[in-house]
């Protein structure tokens, strides 16, 4: 009888035996194609996740051709094992009369796996295509330059860190040693629409003339996209060039709490602004963000649950009052996106410093 791995997973092989394995499933099938773009890893340390990663695979094969690597660890279990799956994802192509498919290879690993990983799963790539490497949950001592090394895009999810600055550390880090490889945040991801409506709103005369006069910043998240808040101000803080107060510093005293965090800077034409990131578990991913001047108030929003973004201009007598769609914040579909667009996400990096700056302010 068939296990819950082998039914959502396809056929059980050695190790050993993969890729004449791959071989035999295409020779089997002659009215399919086999496509491959990317090589796409997968990585878990939740028990069972390759069973639902098998199912986002699939649906991301839809838009993107690729080898798939499913890898499960359980690294404290007490013995090491190895046990692996192959199947294909097959979708009807544009003129439905034949299937284009995508491998799917899945591991699942128990106990130290640090050299299997690297000499095991990873001798199962397709050599000839570029690496992007999808890490969920946690960072764990499996991140190391051997693993790294080997990536074209690493792809996480940084909502998902309990304690992110160390991460975040790691990340600058690896950065910083490493112009190859294309960091992409999911939870910087989640911002671009807001980020682009409100850039948008900035071509503007009026609010562009009175950015330099900006007094407030707030920004308005939900408590588990405490990241994305913080990211999108420093991506304001870099793109406006604005430095901390002189008077209160960055950080200020006793001024970050469960609910919300301060920080305080200063414009170019040395106007004193305050940037609250508000916590408010009834928001949406990202609720908020608002720039005030006495003169003028720009501010896109979102909706819980809303598909929509709203974006408004007050200043005066002039208004601008209208809603634009609004990308999913769900985790499959940001990926799906990000492949689509590709590019080595130089901006993030650009961000990243000051990111890490406003985030060590509640070390």
């Amino acid at each position: 009888m068939l296990d819950e791995y082998s039914r959502a997973l396809g056929k059980e092989v050695a190790v050993g035996s993969v890729d004449k394995e791959l071989r035999l499933l295409w020779e089997k099938d002659k009215a399919s194609t086999n496509a491959s773009l990317i090589n796409l890893a997968v990585y878990s340390e939740e028990a069972g996740a390759i069973l639902k990663n098998s199912e986002i695979v699939q649906a991301v094969t839809r838009e993107h051709a690729c080898r798939a690597i499913l890898i499960g660890i359980e690294r404290d279990a007490p013995e090491a094992s190895i046990r692996a799956w192959i199947t294909a994802h097959c979708h009807l192509s544009q003129q439905g009369k034949k299937s284009v498919c995508c491998e799917q290879v899945a591991f699942q690993l128990t106990g130290r796996a640090t050299g299997r990983l690297r000499n095991t799963v990873f001798a199962h790539l397709n050599s000839d295509l570029p690496l992007v490497f999808w890490w969920q949950g946690e960072l764990s001592p499996i991140f190391s330059e051997r693993l790294y090394s080997l990536i074209d895009r690493f792809v996480f999810d940084s909502s998902e860190w309990a304690e992110p600055l160390e991460s975040f550390r790691q990340i600058g880090q690896v950065i910083d040693e490493s112009d190859e490889l294309a960091p992409m945040d999911l939870e910087w991801t989640r911002s671009y629409p807001l980020r682009l409506a409100l850039a948008s709103l900035f071509d503007d005369p009026l609010a562009a003339q009175g950015l330099e006069n900006t007094n407030q910043i707030r920004i308005i998240v939900h408590p588990e996209h405490r990241v994305a808040g913080v990211q999108v101000l420093a991506w304001l803080i870099q793109s406006t060039g604005w430095q901390r107060s002189k008077d209160l510093g960055l950080c200020g005293k006793e001024n970050h709490s469960e609910s919300a965090d301060r920080f305080y800077f200063e414009t170019n034409e040395g106007s004193d602004v305050t940037a609250v990131v508000e916590y408010d578990s009834s928001s949406a991913p990202i609720g908020l963000v608002e720039m005030s001047s006495s003169s003028c108030s720009v501010r896109v929003l979102r909706e819980s649950g809303s598909a929509y973004l709203h974006q408004q201009l007050e200043a005066g007598e002039h208004q601008i009052d209208r809603l634009i769609p609004a990308a999913s914040a769900d985790s499959a579909e940001l990926v799906v996106g990000q492949l689509a667009r590709g590019g080595k996400n130089t901006l993030y990096r650009t961000m990243l410093p000051v990111f890490l700056e406003l985030l060590s302010c509640k070390d």
